[in-house]
């Protein structure tokens, strides 16, 4: 195995290094151009409903209607034990920070292509773009001003674009997860300096913006997101993979279920910390360079570009190949070896002309293509761990990156089993 270096793990840019800007540092201010301008109205998608039909008997408003209880989740698969002896499937997560909907219909662009594949992914909602700039004194950031957000806020246009890509992202049975609301990852108010009271008061008010969006904004037209976000709420991911240490702390006491935050894992069967499942972007070759990179767009740039969105257009066509061939070897070392699950961070972003976005698609439909590949959420992956025999998760565990097991699978697991009795395959979780 090659040598992983810190830059190449973190993916950093000089002067990065300093801050642990990991993954998620070149998110641009939601709802604006580069430029700084608003940008025009987006228009919503055809045959989006504007006025609410009146709620089936089975469906539980919750406070101002904003949310409902809609009861569980439709397109979940059932969590299956493996058998004795029996090669795990390879699973692949693609997850996305922030989750804002702007003019260039990347989440819906994203969810088509889900559908297309019978993928399932993980959507981190960033609590602030559900709240108008006009209303930034409702949010109390921990250890900064009233109403700051590094990534500023959406346009009410905007807004509501996001709230219909919400929705019908669950309802097609992805995850709404949570990236927290206003992004600080330097300075004293950096979220890796927060307490685990800081992250308490930041997921209530991120839960709370999602819960009141109908009196925040205004919109009375629109239908009311179909979860409780309270028991939808089982993961996220934090800003630039910092505090991860105050925050299990507080997501446990919330029975959070598990946690991506961790930066630069290596591809090895997960374990839990905290009693969550500790689910880190990690480590992949990177095709070319002598180290290896953090599984995410933003890391891809930094080592490409040097943290620039609009890097030299000439190399745009070699760097989107090396993106996507990164995720593609990630795969591969996994798939044909260990079958630890590959975790791929994203953002609806057109970084150096929209490269990471082709590069991510085009990775996406070589990898559905495998046989026993499953393209599913953080938390329809963490309802297949905990179906698993313990015993036979610890021995995945012993599997370094890219070391097959001894003898074959049917080897391998055949004995590892604990002394519990069988359990049954997992019901979809419901939100």
């Amino acid at each position: 195995m090659r040598d992983i270096s810190r830059r190449g793990v973190l993916g950093l840019a000089a002067g990065a290094a300093a801050a642990g800007l990991a993954g998620c540092a070149g998110e641009s201010p939601g709802g604006r151009h580069a430029s700084g301008g608003s940008p025009p109205s987006p228009t919503p998608s055809a045959g989006s409903p504007r006025v609410p039909p009146s709620p089936s008997p089975s469906v539980r408003t919750i406070g101002d209607g904003s949310t409902a209880d809609t009861g569980p989740q439709p397109h979940q698969p059932v969590a299956e034990r493996l058998e004795p002896g029996q090669q795990p499937p390879q699973f692949v997560i693609f997850s996305w920070d922030g989750a804002g909907e702007l003019d260039n219909g990347l989440f819906e662009r994203f969810r088509k292509l889900a559908v297309e594949h019978d993928a399932k992914m993980t959507f981190f909602l960033s609590g602030v773009y559900l709240l108008p700039e006009s209303k930034k004194r409702l949010y109390k950031p921990p250890r900064n001003p009233v109403g700051a957000s590094d990534i500023g806020y959406l346009t009410d246009a905007h807004i509501r674009v996001t709230l219909e890509q919400l929705r019908l992202a669950w309802l097609e049975g992805h995850e709404i997860g949570t990236h927290f609301n206003g992004h600080f990852c330097a300075g004293s108010g950096s979220v890796g300096r927060w307490s685990p009271a800081d992250w308490r008061s930041e997921i209530e008010q991120a839960v709370g913006f999602v819960e009141k969006w109908r009196t925040h904004t205004g919109f009375t037209d629109l239908l009311p997101l179909p979860f409780d976000y309270r028991k939808e709420l089982v993961g996220g991911r934090t800003p630039c993979l910092l505090g991860q240490g105050s925050l299990l702390p507080t997501a446990a006491r919330l029975g959070w279920r598990y946690d991506a935050s961790g930066p630069g894992g290596l591809q090895v069967w997960p374990g839990k910390s905290h009693g969550l499942w500790d689910l880190p972007l990690q480590a992949v070759p990177f095709p070319g360079r002598s180290f290896e990179v953090l599984s995410m767009d933003y890391n891809m740039l930094a080592n490409q570009s040097v943290n620039s969105t609009r890097g030299n257009p000439a190399r745009y066509p070699a760097w989107q190949r090396q993106a996507r061939d990164a995720y593609l070897a990630g795969f591969s070392r996994a798939y044909e070896t260990n079958r630890a699950p590959l975790f791929i961070g994203n953002h609806f972003e057109e970084w150096n002309g929209g490269i990471y976005m082709d590069a991510v698609e085009d990775a996406l439909r070589r990898i559905a293509g495998h046989r026993d590949v499953r393209l599913v959420s953080f938390r329809q992956f963490t309802d297949w761990l905990d179906a698993q025999d313990p015993a036979v998760l610890a021995k995945l565990r012993t599997l370094g990156p890219g070391q097959r097991p001894a003898g074959g699978w049917r080897r391998f697991l055949a004995q590892e089993r604990s002394s519990k009795s069988p359990s049954p395959p997992v019901s979809p979780s419901s939100s």
